[in-house]
């Protein structure tokens, strides 16, 4: 086997890696969605455009989606599967590319498994994420969902699309990405509904790791209730609304959230967006009034970079004037103009924590 291997490896040496490039048309990826060739363009464009977002070298990113299965169309690929990737690497190092790009061919098919190491450059990391948004939403896109078995492992890609993106600190939003590897498919989806079909699926994978993390179901559930489509912005709202969790004042404001949903769901009709201060008469709620436009203004740079745990510290003052409001204010009142000026407050002040996370989910 090993004077197989080596004469594979000789042999492929003779032809620079690029010259399989056409080959690639020979190959079907899956046969709604083309052969590996137009998988190739699609992952060519995509790379290019996260790396533009991620700061990495665009065209370096171009050049290595563009190399990425090349190795495929290689003896000694075609013989030994497993060495696809790591043959791809020094094949293009052979033949003189650039150190990342070869590096990318390798590393594109990071993380290959819950744990595994992430790709080490932003080329790496574009074209691993181009190849795999391009494998979810395409099959998606085809209406082949995972049910029970999951044969194009698309849960385990989309753990990678987030790992990386999370890890890293990326700002990318999977509404961004998906609507571009879907403009990329073009014609050959058939499901109107994939974009929100890969999100909620890529969704509910956060789900499962923020769980393995250790994080509670009712936290993940809070801040899934919001839909944040910037997987690393789902991080910090995790984790701050985590650390809120711990505080003193959270359970009563869950639950004061809660009271507030439900009052708001009973009511039909249209609420102002702004309160009259001249028809606020109780005391307790001229003072709560008072507090939310404060805090309204206050946590607006918090809200802007993303500081939610600020934020969320911030806004357990609101603990006390909340409890006394409820405790002197009658909310549904027979006046209908005190009636909807009451609801318009506690609309703003639900809104002030729905900027992060659902708190009436989180559990005692």
């Amino acid at each position: 086997r090993l004077a197989d291997a080596e004469f594979f490896f000789n042999t492929d040496r003779k032809r620079p890696l690029i010259d399989r490039l056409p080959e690639l048309d020979q190959a079907i990826f899956q046969k709604q969605l083309g052969t590996i060739k137009d998988k190739t363009d699609r992952i060519t464009e995509l790379a290019g455009y996260i790396a533009e977002q991620i700061d990495a070298d665009v065209e370096k990113s171009k050049r290595a989606g563009l190399l990425a299965k090349c190795d495929l169309m290689t003896s000694m690929v075609f013989e030994f599967t497993d060495t696809q990737g790591v043959m791809g690497m020094h094949y293009a190092t052979h033949d003189g590319e650039d150190e990342q790009v070869a590096l990318a061919l390798y590393e594109q098919y990071m993380p290959r498994f819950a744990g595994d190491t992430l790709p080490s450059t932003g080329i790496s990391s574009a074209v691993a994420m181009a190849d795999k948004l391009d494998t979810i939403v395409g099959i998606f896109g085809i209406g082949q969902a995972p049910k029970g078995s999951d044969p194009f492992a698309l849960r385990r890609a989309s753990l990678g699309v987030l790992r990386i993106i999370v890890e890293n600190g990326y700002n990318l939003d999977l509404t961004d990405l998906i609507g571009k590897a879907k403009a990329l498919l073009g014609d050959k989806l058939t499901n109107e509904n994939v974009e929100a079909d890969v999100i909620d699926f890529m969704l509910g994978r956060f789900r499962a790791w923020y769980q393995d993390a250790g994080f509670s179901v009712d936290i993940i559930q809070a801040v899934l209730a919001r839909r944040p489509t910037k997987p690393a912005d789902f991080d910090q709202r995790v984790k701050a609304v985590s650390h809120f969790r711990e505080l003193e004042a959270a359970e009563a404001l869950a639950a004061a959230n809660k009271r507030v949903g439900n009052i708001l769901a009973k009511f039909d009709g249209e609420l102002p967006a702004e309160i009259d201060l001249t028809l606020l008469q109780e005391d307790a709620e001229k003072a709560l009034a008072e507090k939310v436009e404060v805090m309204t203004e206050a946590l607006e740079p918090a809200f802007a970079t993303g500081n939610y745990q600020e934020a969320l510290s911030k806004l357990a003052d609101l603990r006390e004037p909340v409890d006394a409001f409820f405790d002197n204010v009658m909310v549904m009142a027979d006046d209908e103009a005190l009636k909807r000026n009451r609801l318009t407050l506690l609309n703003n002040l639900r809104n002030l924590f729905l900027q992060i996370a659902d708190v009436s989910l989180l559990q005692k």
